[in-house]
């Protein structure tokens, strides 16, 4: 019986490891070609080799010339493009926000929101030249609508995304492509391997999550390929927090 993804083309950044990983894992196995995108090439090279019809691409997508390489190597291997998962992401260990360097608040805006910029410059008019549905779902985070001190600008950066992705998803509703965010509680990742270092920091961030536990891969992966199946056909701008319950 064929995958409900069957035929479509997936991108999905970050996909080397974690969240990105379980998503990339996720599509595939629904029946999706799949373009797993990350910076390190260990890591990618990996991921892609156990997923069936997916390939890898190294590239730093904070720069618009990687997105376009991303864009033409997809479109000559697998012919279109169908759905974008912006998932990669970084954080910083929880500081006072007067003493945040410039470099991180820089880090910040670069990694978190600055793929969202160039994924829609670069492939929007490939999309609107297809002339087919397509879908963006861009990770941001539980932060982004409850933020709590210690990290500000990485607050501040998935509160963009949310703000973009509502923007763009009105902007082009009318023209076959939707726009939605999946908004994770936190979850043991290489993105928060420092913050949660000790179990016992582990065990505090779970127990203030009503369902008693992290989110994980299978979590986020399931909530995206929901929004980016025709399932969720009719569901633009929305931001599904994926936190047991955490901003209830």
């Amino acid at each position: 019986m064929p995958g409900r993804f069957e035929g479509k083309v997936a991108i999905v950044t970050g996909a080397g490891s974690g969240y990105g990983q379980g998503i990339a894992t996720k599509l595939s196995q629904d029946g999706a070609a799949v373009v797993i995108v990350d910076l390190s090439q260990e890591n990618g090279t990996k991921a892609a080799a156990e997923l069936t019809n997916a390939i890898f691409i190294h590239a730093d997508i904070t720069k618009g010339s990687s997105w376009e390489s991303v864009r033409d190597t997809t479109v000559a291997k697998f012919g279109h493009i169908d759905i974008v998962v912006n998932n990669a992401g970084v954080c910083y260990d929880k500081q006072d926000t007067e003493t945040v360097a410039e470099s991180t608040y820089d880090l910040m805006m670069a990694v978190n929101l600055k793929p969202i910029y160039h994924s829609a410059t670069v492939i929007v008019p490939l999309l609107l030249k297809q002339d087919t549905p397509a879908v963006f779902v861009n990770v941001a985070s539980t932060s982004a609508m409850r933020p709590r001190p210690g990290t500000t600008w990485y607050n501040a950066s998935k509160a963009a995304v949310v703000a973009a992705t509502s923007t763009m998803a009105i902007e082009y509703a009318s023209r076959k492509i939707r726009f939605n965010t999946v908004c994770p509680v936190v979850g043991r990742t290489s993105m928060t391997d420092s913050l949660l270092a000790d179990e016992g920091i582990c065990n505090t961030y779970a127990a203030s999550i009503p369902m008693g536990r992290m989110c994980t891969p299978r979590d986020v992966a399931n909530a995206v390929a929901y929004l980016a199946s025709d399932d969720a056909d009719f569901i633009t701008g929305v931001h599904l927090s994926v936190d047991g319950g955490r901003c209830v």
